[in-house]
């Protein structure tokens, strides 16, 4: 009898065979975050002229790991489990030890073994090139980051339920991936934003997250001057309430409408 971490790594194995056999699905984790820079630095240096409290940096930084998290775990993972539900790999998986929940979660671990080393190789370089400081609060950073990662693999496997085919899940998560750009911080900081629609963007579900990585690693989410460690508590609680609370809803969802074979 295997373990089920033995069961979702064995999978998780597989998966990244076929993830490195796919061209399309690697130019999109690997090339398309970064080719984003130079757009994200343009947009943002545009709004620091007429907000010139903005930090620039540290804007770019947080919203390029939100646009990493975004695109090669929400995107390529929604893409993988409608091509393995189309080989009827996922039916043929349901019919061993595998519980669902490994099947879907084996299934997400390159993709996110893939996203956490371009955040962290991120993190590097950024702190080289812009000499930024080190996370003011690592343990809300590291939950940002896994909150961020639960919601958007939760939000894959729902996606998945109402996409037909490889190609049309560019189409199908595209609502997703541009509310998310440019409402959850991540082109658009949320202080620049008038207060009203500030506030329906910081209830989108990968807000939190995202929130939170920001928060964790500058010591402020925009709402306030940057803190300390023992400060940063203070503005991270209602992001991770509201990020558990999405987190949650968006497992129930994909666990009700996520389809594991073709439409007949």
């Amino acid at each position: 009898m295997t373990t089920a971490t033995g069961r979702m790594l064995a999978l998780g194995r597989a998966e990244a065979t076929l993830l490195l056999r796919n061209r399309t699905a690697l130019f999109t984790a690997l090339l398309l975050p970064p080719a984003m820079v130079v757009g994200l630095s343009s947009a943002l240096e545009q709004q620091a002229e007429d907000n010139p409290g903005l930090d620039v940096h540290a804007s770019v930084i947080s919203g390029l790991a939100g646009v990493i998290l975004l695109f090669v775990v929400y995107y390529t993972l929604t893409a993988s489990y409608v091509a393995r539900r189309g080989e009827l790999v996922l039916k043929r998986l349901r019919t061993g030890e595998a519980r669902d929940a490994e099947i879907l979660l084996g299934t997400s671990v390159p993709a996110v073994a893939l996203a956490l080393l371009e955040v962290v190789l991120l993190g590097g370089i950024g702190g080289v090139v812009f000499d930024l400081p080190v996370p003011a609060n690592p343990v809300l950073l590291l939950a940002g980051v896994l909150l961020s990662l639960a919601v958007l693999i939760a939000l894959a496997a729902l996606s998945s339920a109402f996409t037909r085919t490889v190609e049309s899940a560019g189409l199908t998560t595209l609502p997703l991936l541009l509310v998310s750009q440019l409402g959850s911080g991540l082109m658009f900081p949320l202080e620049v934003m008038p207060d009203g629609l500030a506030r329906i963007c910081q209830s989108l579900p990968t807000t939190p997250g995202f929130q939170l990585i920001r928060l964790g690693w500058f010591g402020t989410d925009g709402s306030a001057p940057p803190t300390g460690f023992l400060g940063t508590w203070g503005e991270a609680w209602p992001h991770l309430l509201l990020g558990v609370v999405w987190t949650v809803a968006a497992a129930w969802a994909a666990r009700r409408y996520f389809r594991w074979e073709p439409r007949r």
